[in-house]
């Protein structure tokens, strides 16, 4: 890591937050292969993603119903009863987080892939979200990882330098996309593994 680091940019789900719908589809369904089917059938990753990028959850409902009028009652879950598909914090992360803040060598950005709608009960539920000093939400902004424009709305904002950023994300996509606009980035797969990348770049301490 260059010594002219001077921001941590971080993704939330998955990374700081234990988000993963199973959570909601195991009170739902009675095996795994039963969810594994319908999150690959009716509500998928890019029928998600559109939310993200700012569509409503009324009108994605509307769309899956149409389609799967039988799977009401599931599709009808995802968002009806959307607080279930997060199990906390991952507090390794956030462990990690505030290590880095205490060093206080840093800022602190948040780039995350997030429905407008559901956005305001995480900075309810979160405390640990109020600690950044600037979060961008693909559905306030109508765009997403990993287009291009949707880093460039947070490096204009908050006058983040990429070439002096890290950037940490779960979805390797989202880290490529990143690199492709200039910002460094790991690819996060546990709070174990992201402290050893961060101490051999320099970052942390250990």
């Amino acid at each position: 890591m260059k010594k002219n680091t001077d921001t941590i940019i971080f993704d939330l789900g998955a990374v700081l937050i234990d988000w993963n719908p199973r959570y909601l589809y195991r009170k739902i369904f009675k095996t795994e292969d039963e969810i594994t089917w319908f999150l690959e059938n009716i509500c998928t990753h890019d029928w998600n993603e559109k939310q993200d990028a700012g569509r409503s959850f009324e009108d994605a409902t509307n769309e899956l119903l149409e389609k799967f009028p039988e799977h009401e009652l599931p599709i009808r879950a995802w968002y009806g009863r959307w607080q279930e598909t997060m199990n906390g914090p991952i507090q390794g992360t956030v462990d990690i987080f505030k290590q880095l803040i205490d060093q206080k060598k840093y800022r602190f950005y948040a780039l995350t892939n997030w429905s407008a709608e559901t956005f305001p009960w995480a900075l309810d539920k979160f405390e640990f979200l109020h600690w950044f000093d600037g979060i961008v939400v693909s559905g306030h902004e109508k765009t997403r990882k990993p287009f291009p424009e949707f880093y460039q709305i947070l490096f204009e904002r908050h006058k983040v330098k990429p070439e002096n950023a890290l950037f940490i994300d779960d979805n390797k996509r989202n880290v490529d996309g990143a690199l492709s606009v200039g910002l460094p980035g790991i690819h996060f797969q546990s709070p174990e593994q992201l402290k050893n990348d961060l101490i051999k770049l320099g970052v942390i301490s250990a």
